[in-house]
């Protein structure tokens, strides 16, 4: 078929509710990767070029490197809008497969979802990955073993600020008497980071304070006078959507510095500075996969899928941007996730428990980063069965005015003193559910 035409056909498919249009023919020989996107609705311009990243890599494995280990990849979107509902419903949809091709893994691609399809997704013994989102405590894999937390928790992304906070001055004794606020997004994601945070108070002497934003956050005056009265010496900016650049445009108008305003990494997207305009400029944020397209699969995909003309992008601008690669790390740890499950169980397509096995053998050293032209871009990475977050670490960016600009390197977080806590809080959940915790050996 015509590449335009071909184009044409997905987009109206799509834009009438429709399966889009596959990459290869779905079948038991390929691997099925389902898409819960979210192209529509309140959170569409974070989504749209999340799927353009994931897309285009999907697309690379496919046509540069054949598959993987000569298994295509195949995968259809179900559009979510970012609720709990919808994304159940393109679960329930997925779990069982497209025409013959397995499910190995499931990103459910919002924390509403997330949240409710744990227990589903256990039942159908199909692992989710939420990298930067979801179940916390989910880290115990005994508790917890087809639930992956992956890369970085809340809690990890909460005492990885503390770290970069202490770095700034001078070192973790100096956050003695310190004030450092947290303005979160009142909600089960914007209140994760509490006990951490709370933990990590009492552990290094600063004053913890806490200040809710209501949905959606479109005025955020009473949060910032708070702030202007209390004076913290660093600021936590735990928002998401809109209540982003709302927030960092009041933080301008009530006198609050901007470059002491760090964001999490549902905060820090060129998506959240470019509608504050000149308020944005010096604005800091964590991120574990950093905004530009100098890494070196990012000149794989120009030479081989945006050249060609067979990008998913629809703004050439977004190449590179925050969310974009977002996308791209997503997908390589699911790709890498049914690699590593392969070299147990043959070079062919693995179902749900085979996905499982291979996230918590999944292994990315700075060596094999290199090779598959994430290193920079993807902090390394080594799961297991009872660890199934595995990295702990972010990069602090901050934007210049036009880009995000890098200022740390891996800025890692305290995973030795955070495990307790994870550990009591999956604990309570396997009390409360009638879980007895599984005994992981060496090498299972």
């Amino acid at each position: 078929m015509h590449k335009p035409l071909k184009r044409l056909l997905a987009t109206t498919v799509l834009l009438l509710g429709l399966p889009a249009a596959l990459p290869v023919q779905a079948d038991a020989t390929a691997q099925f990767i389902p898409l819960a996107t979210y192209r529509v609705g309140a959170y569409a311009s974070s989504g749209i070029p999340v799927w353009a990243g994931m897309i285009d890599y999907l697309r690379y494995i496919n046509e540069v490197e054949g598959g993987i280990n000569g298994v295509k990849l195949t995968w259809q979107e179900c559009e979510t809008e970012w609720t709990a509902e919808k994304g159940i419903e393109c679960y329930e949809r997925f779990k069982h497969g497209l025409d013959g091709a397995p499910v190995a893994v499931y990103q459910p691609n919002g924390a509403p979802a997330a949240y409710a399809l744990a227990e589903k997704a256990e039942a159908d013994k199909i692992p989710l990955i939420t990298l930067g989102y979801g179940r916390t405590e989910a880290t115990d894999g005994t508790v917890f073993p087809y639930n992956f937390p992956v890369m970085l928790t809340f809690y990890s992304e909460a005492s990885a600020f503390i770290n970069y906070v202490a770095q700034r001055e001078g070192g973790l004794d100096k956050l003695r008497g310190k004030k450092i606020a947290t303005v979160y997004h009142d909600s089960a994601y914007g209140r994760e980071t509490q006990r951490p945070l709370q933990l990590l108070a009492e552990k290094y002497g600063f004053e913890n304070i806490q200040i809710p934003v209501a949905d959606p956050g479109n005025e955020q005056a009473a949060q910032w006078r708070q702030v202007r009265q209390l004076k913290p010496d660093w600021i936590f900016l735990r928002t998401w959507g809109v209540s982003t650049p709302v927030a960092i445009k009041t933080a301008a108008r009530f006198g609050y510095p901007v470059d002491h305003i760090v964001g999490d990494i549902w905060a820090s997207s060129d998506e959240d500075v470019l509608p504050a305009g000149e308020a944005g400029k010096g604005y800091l944020a964590l991120t574990p996969y950093p905004g530009g397209a100098t890494f070196d699969i990012h000149q794989r995909l120009k030479q081989n899928i945006l050249d060609k003309g067979e990008s998913d992008l629809k703004d050439p601008r977004s190449f590179g941007s925050v969310y974009y690669n977002s996308g791209l790390v997503n997908a390589a740890i699911a790709v890498e996730a049914i690699r590593a499950g392969q070299k147990k169980f043959g070079n062919r397509p693995l179902t749900g428990e085979e996905g499982r096995w291979g996230l918590e053998h999944l292994d990315l050293d700075d060596a094999r980063l290199k090779a598959i032209g994430f290193l920079g871009l993807m902090q390394p990475l080594k799961l297991s069965c009872s660890d199934h977050e595995g990295g702990g670490a972010a990069k602090v960016q901050q934007w210049d005015g036009q880009q995000w600009k890098l200022v740390t390197d891996w800025v890692q977080a305290d995973r030795a003193t955070l495990r307790p806590l994870i550990d009591a809080k999956a604990a309570e959940f396997a009390r409360e559910k009638g879980i007895t915790p599984r005994d992981c050996q060496p090498g299972q």
